[in-house]
């Protein structure tokens, strides 16, 4: 089982979410919500289906308006920066969308410059050397770079997405279902792949999932939300003794007991 990380203070918090509102119509999604994502720990954000995972990440990410509440990255509110400063903090992280979102007609390659020509000025060479590096950095080959994603495997579509989340150096990374639609050894290894990027480059991590494999294996703390709260937050023993009814269901369900069985099997 991965290590825990040892409690940050709360001011340690990179990005910190407090009373956060949003809604389409007249649903309401997230009700108040609060969560503090900490630096330099893999954060897994579980819940049940529909109900908002994605929706915090894109609201976070500027992408779904807010009803009411407070977004501060880097200790700066959001909500107070103009168009050039909330540039800058955007320059900060990375999104890996759930089915990569890589654009059908650019190579792997041109993938992974784009962001790099929006927000940099490279040379051609530059840009070609740091492709290579992002493509080296998640595993893939080098023959990589030319191919369209329509060729890659759904492994290799997930790295390629990643590639170019990482184009940028930034210091957090948002995934959204990393691991979906990958067979449980390209999931495994991809939840390798991210444990140790975050350790090589001191990344801080917000990870939407299902997967209860991640979630024991990846993540050094997991949120769960209900009803467009945060229920509970803490590492995976508190998860495993919380007597919330849908918590219960699912790290007590039977594919979550097998997988309890062989972490303490390795443990």
């Amino acid at each position: 089982m991965h290590p825990a990380a040892p409690p940050a203070p709360a001011s340690d918090a990179i990005i910190r979410v407090r009373d956060l509102v949003v809604g389409f119509g007249e649903r309401t999604i997230l009700k108040g919500l609060n969560l503090d994502i900490r630096r330099g720990e893999i954060l897994g954000f579980v819940g049940p289906s529909g109900q908002g995972k994605s929706v915090l990440t894109r609201t976070i990410l500027g992408l779904v308006p807010k009803r009411s509440g407070r977004i501060e990255c880097f200790g700066q509110d959001m909500d107070g920066l103009n168009s050039s400063q909330r540039r800058r903090i955007e320059q900060r992280w990375g999104v890996l969308f759930q089915q990569g979102a890589l654009f059908s007609a650019l190579t792997v390659k041109q993938n992974i410059q784009v962001p790099m020509r929006e927000h940099l000025k490279l040379s051609e060479r530059l840009l070609d050397e740091f492709a290579r590096l992002k493509i080296a950095m998640v595993g893939l080959k080098p023959d990589a770079a030319d191919k369209l994603p329509s060729e890659l495997s759904g492994g290799m579509i997930k790295r390629a997405a990643l590639a170019r989340s990482l184009a940028l150096d930034p210091e957090i990374l948002f995934l959204d279902e990393p691991t979906s639609g990958l067979d449980p050894i390209g999931a495994g290894e991809f939840d390798e792949l991210v444990s140790t990027l975050k350790e090589t480059l001191g990344l801080t991590v917000f990870m939407v999932t299902h997967d209860l494999d991640s979630l024991y294996t990846a993540c050094d703390r997991i949120a769960a939300l209900g009803d467009g709260q945060i229920i509970a937050a803490g590492p995976i023993a508190e998860m495993l003794a919380s007597d919330h009814p849908w918590l219960r269901s699912y790290f007590h369900g039977k594919r979550a007991r097998a997988i309890v069985t062989g972490a303490a099997a390795h443990a």
